[in-house]
């Protein structure tokens, strides 16, 4: 359990901010560029350089930078292994879970039995009952992903990044798949890679490097164009929302109201007359 002098004590900007930041770009050199040479380049530079600054400094009590991005990079290769492309088909699905599940269960199961700590938790409850604010957040998640996301999706034409479902069987595998890579989102970006970070940094910079991991890995996914204009807030305000409620439940919550839009929304563009009547944005 943090302490408020273990929160005071974590700074803004270090010196371990150069392995950190090296590690987070091996995000967007896996996922954007494309480039798993450089990814792997840079996640051995970043830990590296973590190893020799920790070296070199004085013995201090409390967490292992280096061990803590590994974990980190642990998650980024396993996902990094798969083609993110959103497919439908039997073995698509099988490829994202296993990939995905991994991406989770391993950094989870060095960090308990190997590093012998707690670093990785997934607090379901958090903070109690929701508040009166929270509750009205859930509506308003839906009301703006309703007002905004079938204009991005459709006028940026990014949503033939997902393959068409026009059947009741891809319907029922693009709800789960969507729902199914949304709670994966919560668990390993905010769960694992934020938490971990806010080990060692200030929670602003702590939430600012996650959000370069999740943004990256949504680009691939399919958030292209102007996409990253709506990712990055979200991110962001996903790692805010489970500071102040500590629930991991709750940021589920928010993300699956979200992609329950993306969700319709896809269904709506490709399936031209069907959800006319739902959406402002006419299907193309």
């Amino acid at each position: 359990m943090e302490t408020q002098a273990d929160l005071g004590s974590r700074p803004f900007v270090s010196i371990g901010t150069i392995p950190a930041l090296l590690v987070c770009l091996a995000a967007p050199a896996f996922f954007v560029l494309l480039l798993p040479w450089l990814g792997w380049a840079l996640l051995i530079a970043g830990l590296v350089v973590g190893a020799v600054i920790e070296r070199r400094r004085v013995v201090e009590p409390g967490p292992s930078l280096t061990r803590d991005l590994s974990l980190i990079a642990l998650g980024m290769v396993v996902v990094s292994v798969i083609d993110l492309k959103a497919e439908l088909d039997n073995a698509a699905m099988l490829r994202f879970t296993l990939a995905l599940g991994g991406a989770v269960v391993l950094p989870y199961v060095v960090s308990r039995f190997v590093y012998r700590d707690r670093a990785i938790r997934f607090p379901w409850r958090g903070g109690g009952r929701w508040s009166t604010f929270q509750w009205v957040w859930l509506a308003a998640v839906l009301v703006l992903g309703w007002l905004i996301l079938p204009f991005y999706f459709i006028t940026s034409g990014v949503y033939e990044n997902w393959p068409v479902v026009d059947t009741p069987d891809l319907i029922a595998r693009l709800f789960v798949g969507v729902g199914a890579v949304g709670i994966w989102d919560e668990l390993f970006f905010i769960c694992t890679c934020f938490a971990l970070l806010r080990r060692h940094f200030a929670d602003v910079s702590a939430n600012v490097l996650q959000a370069i991991v999740f943004v990256s890995f949504l680009w691939e996914l399919g958030y292209r164009a102007w996409g990253p204009a709506l990712t990055i807030p979200f991110a962001l305000l996903q790692g805010y929302i489970f500071l102040r409620t500590r629930s991991l439940a709750y940021v589920v919550t928010v993300h699956l109201l979200f992609d329950a839009v993306v969700f319709g929304v896809l269904v709506h563009a490709h399936n031209p007359g069907l959800l006319d009547a739902i959406f402002l944005v006419p299907a193309p």
